[in-house]
């Protein structure tokens, strides 16, 4: 790759980036930061209780924030996983991303689970669609960190809102330095509020996962035929399509069986 070619994908890049944050803003109807004072709270919390795994503080750009990582006991170690929970709570949070985590990394998996931004608990999607990209330099963090300390292959993983920020991050990333995306409970939203951004899935060349559960939102279920025709035109062989049976949008007592999809699924791609 040329300088001059390096360049005009950094400018293309960014121009992209603009082009989503001014679309995000103009839908959302009013820009909104994140909530600084509500993170600190919640990683005080994720720390209090934290047992398994090193609290870390990351650098995104001009703010710190914190990622909880684990290393498996087994070795060799089948790749990272960096996870994205959902909205408005914390890294380890107990109903889902935690114990998933958990359960990754005893499959042999080292996993990074970042703090994503958060807001108020009031706020909805639409309030969220102004904070999307500052969830950006904190994936990139993410894959900075495993990159440096050589953990390959990444795979993205993201639940709910989690999700939100990802297929954001994805739509505006043209070059993305990751081997699988992994989507949970994908195109969740609340009432009278329908997704504002199409599903990325197209433009994607890596094998794409997308998992939910019987019981899960009916947004959820209602976009399914279309993230699978998107998740299809995107033409990686190993991507797929999986419905838990019994399990509800955070996976409530169904862990094992959530971590077994996945696990199963990145067994076939022999990353």
């Amino acid at each position: 790759m040329t300088r001059n070619t390096s360049k005009i994908r950094r400018i293309q890049t960014a121009g992209t980036r603009a082009l989503i944050l001014t679309l995000l803003l103009s839908l959302a109807g009013v820009a909104t930061a994140a909530d600084v004072e509500r993170e600190r709270r919640l990683v005080a919390e994720l720390e209090a209780s934290l047992f398994d795994g090193d609290l870390r503080q990351l650098s995104a750009g001009n703010i710190t924030f914190s990622a909880v990582e684990l290393a498996p006991d087994s070795k060799p170690v089948r790749g990272s996983i960096i996870l994205l929970h959902g909205r408005g709570v914390h890294a380890d949070w107990p109903d889902n991303i935690g114990p998933l985590r958990l359960a990754l990394t005893q499959n042999g998996w080292h996993t990074l689970s970042l703090q994503m931004p958060v807001l108020e608990k009031s706020a909805k999607y639409f309030d969220y669609l102004t904070i999307l990209p500052e969830a950006f330099p904190r994936i990139e963090a993410g894959i900075k960190h495993l990159l440096n300390t050589g953990h390959r292959p990444i795979v993205l993983l993201a639940h709910s809102c989690g999700a939100h920020m990802a297929m954001a991050w994805l739509e505006a990333t043209p070059e993305r330095p990751i081997d699988a995306f992994i989507g949970i409970g994908m195109g969740a939203t609340d009432y009278q509020q329908p997704m504002q951004r199409p599903f990325p899935f197209a433009t994607l060349k890596i094998p794409v996962l997308d998992i939910y559960g019987s019981e899960d939102y009916p947004a959820v279920h209602r976009l399914a035929p279309i993230r699978l025709e998107k998740i299809q035109l995107g033409g990686h062989l190993g991507s797929t399509q999986v419905v838990v049976d019994g399990a509800d949008h955070d996976f409530t007592a169904n862990t094992e069986a959530m971590t077994q999809t996945i696990s199963t699924w990145l067994d076939s791609l022999r990353l």
